[in-house]
């Protein structure tokens, strides 16, 4: 993989705005995701961003396998995000998510043949009060019902 030019000064830039080069690692991780055409982060990004910031590897891979918000494998072009915790679980979360893998025709963590979703169960998305909710790429939709999120869905 090959960065853009873009990305490139913004890993170097990122680097020098913290004191130590470790911090940077999260904000170049989601630079690096987000330029990915199947928005994930791969082992040729994981490299070239160590040779960037002059980092070990293995220490851009804590911080990737440690946070879930980094993807590890391709995911379609909506990342559905649906939350399981207990509250949107008591709400419909867990009966939301499996409604959509139905209605989408796709199994949890994998593309649908389209392309078009991927539809992950998550713990908390932090909005408990809005019961049941998921986050579709970077945006969050609350108080859904099955209905609303399929056509929330269909509709993008």
């Amino acid at each position: 993989m090959a960065f853009s030019q873009e990305t490139i000064e913004f890993i170097k830039k990122e680097c020098q705005r913290y004191e130590t080069r470790r911090s940077a690692i999260l904000p170049c991780l989601y630079r690096a995701q987000k330029e990915d055409p199947n928005n994930q982060v791969t082992p040729e990004a994981v490299a070239e961003m160590a040779t960037l910031m002059e980092l070990p590897e293995v220490q851009i891979n804590e911080v990737l396998h440690f946070y879930t918000m980094y993807n590890k494998k391709p995911v379609g072009k909506l990342h559905v995000q649906v939350c399981t915790n207990i509250s949107c679980s008591m709400n419909g979360g867990r009966e939301m998510a499996e409604h959509l893998c139905k209605e989408f025709n796709v199994n949890y963590e994998e593309v649908s043949s389209d392309g078009r979703y991927t539809i992950s169960r998550v713990e908390c998305l932090g909005s408990c009060d809005t019961a049941p909710m998921m986050q579709v790429n970077d945006k969050y939709h609350e108080n859904l019902t099955k209905e609303e999120a399929v056509k929330l869905l269909k509709d993008m």
